[in-house]
């Protein structure tokens, strides 16, 4: 564990040894962080997703440097079926560690499948269908798209919420049963598919209880009696009547007369009741073709246009990338300020870090002041250590003659700490041995006017009246 302030490594003590800085609060911070993470860990295991994604948010609250809580979120939500989520998660742990870190493989096992990166693609523009379909009360058309998305990805576990609802509302409760209990068999705490799992239950149950109620008033509307040896069951109003042969006459002749009433006058009303409801099934089917058309016209004309929206994000990211590929400000500027966070005393790498940030492109006007503000700090926190770095080899390389080296670090050293009295008089040395006068004098001007009443002044005033002479 590093100190915030600066990077130095902390003790058990509630302060850090180098700066002095509190830390008792930024250590409780972190050791909640890991419990949370670890708390997430615990519920992925169980295959409770849902609370894994809660902790691990929660994790990262306290840390945005969390690199493992970041990678396993991403991991949950690929579970779940939410690629593009597990995605954002892995690039964002992947700029914060750009090297060793397994959010690459994961990456690169998405990215280099084209036919994955499709499918993904496909079943997100199926279930923005299959929810336009719901909006426009077209829930058949919705249920179908739900399966086929289901059919190629079984772990989408919003699919299966969206379908168990659209089953609740058509009161398929056995169907709204089995897509729920497939829900929680990825995601076991899910607190929708509980809630659906709950009202299909209470559902069930009232529909056995209304079906035990009319079988028992069914029993109660009869009568029972004994005629000998015999029980008679009888319904109630139902008196029994004495058999003879003239019934059987009688319904004869109304079985006749129900027949050709049938015939001459109720089979016609029905033929034509049947070919009426016919011919607007017809009109019906007709309109839903011309919807259709319509529909499909206006899902091609949304299409052009996004892909027209997505080339002009993907011009506006070539544009914040550079052309030619190289990083943005932002992105230089947050792998500078990790290098220093993570390894302060590599002075080469963090000068290398820091000399790929564009000045130039700060001060443009896209570039946020927040942007140019943690520039300014980061040059403040490092340029001292990283002047003296560089100022102690330069001037070893002064000392054994080696001037161009001598140039090269003392003026590094100059830039990162322009108040650097003995790096600004060594670097006028190296100029001079060089025989680069020039430079030499300008480096003595400039040393006499930051401070005009020291002794490297006397001598540097010494220096440039003998190159001045010469």
């Amino acid at each position: 564990m590093r100190c915030y302030q600066c990077g130095a490594q902390l003790t058990e003590k509630d302060f850090c040894g180098n700066c002095g800085a509190d830390v008792s609060r930024y250590k409780k911070l972190l050791s909640f962080a890991n419990y949370c993470y670890n708390d997430g860990l615990s519920r992925a295991q169980v295959r409770d997703l849902s609370g894994a994604i809660l902790s691990l948010q929660q994790c990262l609250n306290y840390n945005k440097y969390h690199i493992a809580a970041r990678n396993l979120l991403g991991l949950v939500y690929y579970e779940m079926g939410e690629t593009v989520a597990a995605l954002s998660e892995w690039v964002i742990s992947k700029n914060l560690r750009p090297e060793k870190n397994v959010a690459d493989d994961y990456i690169d096992s998405i990215q280099k499948s084209p036919a994955q990166i499709e499918a993904v693609n496909q079943r997100s523009r199926k279930f923005n269908l299959a929810l336009s379909y719901c909006y426009q009360d077209s829930k058949d058309l919705a249920v179908i798209q739900l399966k086929k998305i289901l059919s190629d990805s079984p772990n989408f576990v919003q699919g299966h919420l969206l379908l168990a609802l659209l089953y609740l509302d058509a009161g398929d409760w056995e169907k709204a049963n089995r897509e729920v209990k497939r829900c929680l068999r990825i995601d076991r705490a899910n607190t929708t598919a509980l809630r659906y799992l709950d009202e299909v239950e209470r559902a069930q149950q009232a529909e056995t209880e209304g079906h035990v109620s009319k079988r028992q008033n069914k029993t109660e509307d009869v009568i029972k009696y004994q005629s000998g040896n015999e029980t008679i069951i009888q319904p109630v109003g139902v008196t029994e009547q004495k058999r003879g042969i003239g019934w059987l006459w009688g319904l004869c002749i109304g079985l006749a007369a129900g027949l050709a009433a049938a015939w001459f006058l109720i089979l016609p009303s029905r033929v034509q009741s049947a070919q009426e409801a016919l011919n607007a099934k017809l009109v019906e089917i007709g309109q839903e073709i011309d919807n259709r058309n319509a529909q499909i016209s206006s899902l091609t004309q949304q299409v052009d246009s996004l892909n027209r929206t997505n080339a002009e994000l993907k011009q506006k990211a070539d544009a914040l990338a550079g052309v030619d590929g190289q990083m943005s400000v932002a992105e230089a500027l947050l792998n500078a300020v990790y290098l220093y966070l993570d390894a302060p005393d590599d002075a080469d790498a963090l000068s290398e870090a820091i000399e790929k940030i564009d000045e130039n492109a700060l001060q443009q006007a896209d570039v946020s002041e927040t942007v140019r503000s943690l520039y300014d700090k980061l040059l403040k926190a490092a340029g001292p250590d990283l002047a003296k770095s560089f100022y102690d080899t330069g001037y070893s390389a002064y000392q054994s003659q080696d001037y161009d080296t001598a140039i090269e670090n003392l003026s590094k050293a100059v830039a990162y700490d322009p108040d650097n009295e003995e790096a600004l008089f060594a670097l006028g040395n190296s100029y001079r041995e060089k025989g680069n006068d020039s430079l030499a004098i300008e480096t003595y001007e400039k040393l006499l006017q930051l401070f005009p009443d020291t002794q490297k002044a006397k001598q540097s005033q010494g220096y440039l009246d003998d190159l001045r002479q010469s």
